[in-house]
This record gives structure tokens, sequence and C-alpha cells, in this order.
């Protein structure tokens, strides 16, 4: 089988590093020289020329969120009708609005660190972790068969569920934890004794505050309106912890959070 990657940052370089040597013929396609030089080396197809792609089984779409939509128009007069196209971006209404000539699966990692580029792509990345699958209508069982076997491979397991589903879900995981820790660092700044006396539990509260700029203001500005929702019920949330009965709250939440996660740290739902 032959697998396509655009883009080889964070998450396509991992994509990559996870599926070599697991029996695909992966070419990538990167406007980064040192990338592909890097790439190259080990033995993978790389090129900054997107008509290298004609071919491939399957393709993913590890771009900037802001670039997607214009490689997927690309892709059209390159992919054939079967092929199989994978995005990999964190929000999916606006990748899945428009109806493709290729099997378009809206897909999501939720794996990532707060460092950018190939040279911080992990081949473990996404072990353990969950793939959000989106598909269009006119995907078959078979099609999604495909994705979900090379996935597997990635360590990861998917799931499905709707682009609107999806997105409302990652701005109260993702987006709004993201904004908060940019927010608590920016509140900190005005007090100097705070920042004196910060320790591990601020640095890990603002680890987030670290994130790729250029993936932090799309996220921001494209789930806006589910950000600002989410804001809103953790407001609630806040309202009822301060106003009701915080011993017992505190001791559900902290019940819930232990049955969540394993010692692994890892998601058990």
């Amino acid at each position: 089988m032959k697998i396509g990657v655009v883009g080889a940052g964070l998450i396509g370089g991992s994509v990559i590093l996870a599926l070599k040597g697991k029996g695909y013929d992966i070419t990538v396609v990167t406007g980064n020289q040192k990338t592909r030089e890097i790439l190259k080396n080990t033995g993978i197809t790389a090129s900054d020329e997107m008509n290298s792609l004609k071919g491939c089984d399957v393709i993913f779409v590890c771009t900037p969120m802001n670039k997607t939509l214009d490689i997927l128009d690309s892709l059209e007069s390159i992919a054939e009708k079967n092929t199989i196209v994978a995005d990999v971006a964190s929000l999916k209404g606006f990748v899945m609005a428009k109806k493709r000539p290729f099997k378009l699966i809206g897909s999501h990692p939720m794996a990532g660190t707060e460092k950018s580029g190939f040279s911080a792509a992990m081949a473990n990345l996404f072990c353990g972790a969950k793939w959000v699958l989106t598909p269009a209508a006119d995907i078959t069982d078979n099609d999604l068969q495909v994705i979900n076997d090379i996935i597997l491979k990635t360590g990861a397991k998917t799931l499905i569920m709707s682009p609107e589903e999806h997105d409302r879900a990652v701005a109260i995981i993702s987006h709004m934890p993201m904004l908060i820790s940019q927010a608590l660092m920016k509140n900190a700044l005005n007090n100097d004794n705070a920042l004196k006396l910060a320790a591990s539990g601020f640095r890990d509260m603002t680890r987030l505050a670290l994130s790729n700029t250029e993936m932090a203001e799309d996220m921001v500005t494209m789930n806006n309106a589910n950000i600002k929702s989410a804001l809103n019920d953790l407001s609630v949330a806040i309202d009822k912890l301060l106003n009701g009965d915080y011993k017992q709250e505190i001791e559900n939440i902290k019940s819930f959070r232990s049955e969540m996660y394993n010692k692994d740290g890892c998601n058990t739902l």
C-alpha cells in the first residue's frame, strides 16, 4: 500500500515515523528542504511536489489547519476517486463541509505536545491515544477498515463521531484549556510576587501556553463559538464549587478523575 503524507511537522512527522518499517511505501511532501534531506537519508521518498502523491492509496494531510482546505483543493486534481484522504486538523466541521471527488475521512489524533516541527516528531506519539474519525457520507465499511488498520499500527485507537460533536468536545478538553493556560500566564505577568512564588503546579497549568502559535490562533479563531460556550459552562461549574457543597463536589470529582485514567495516565473511557 502506498501512503502519502503532506506536511512533516510534529503530527505528520510522527505519522511517518510510526508507520516507517511497517510494510508501507511512504511518500512525503514537505516544503522544508532540511526535513526532505533527513527523510531521504532514512530511505523515505520526500519531495516538495504534490504530483508525487499520484497513485497513493491513502493520503494524510498534516499541514497547519489554515492550509488544510488549500491542500484538499489541490488534491482534487491528483487523488483518484478511490483514494482515501484523511486530514489531521483539530477541527472537523470546516473540513467536512464540502463534498470531494475522493474519499474524505476527517480525522484527528488526540495526541501532541507543545513542541512543533519534524525535530519534535516521535514514533510513539500516538501510542494509547484516541484517534477520531468523521467520515463523509460516501465512505464504506471497507474504507473505514483500511484507515483503521493503518491507525492501529501507530498505536492509536479510532472512534467515530460527527464533525459537530467533535468540535464541541475538543473545545472543552483541548481548545479552552489552552486558552485558559495562556490567560493564566498573561494574568500572572501583572504580579511580580506571583511569578517569584510560581512552582510545579503553575508550571503544569501553563504548559499549554507554549503551544504552537499558528495552531493556537487557528483553534481560537475557527472554534470561537464552541470555546465561548465551553467557557460559559466552566463559569457555571466554578460557581457551583464556590457556592455549593465544596467538599462533596471535590470528592466526586477526584473519584471520577481517578477512574478515568489508569496508572500510566491513559484515558480508560
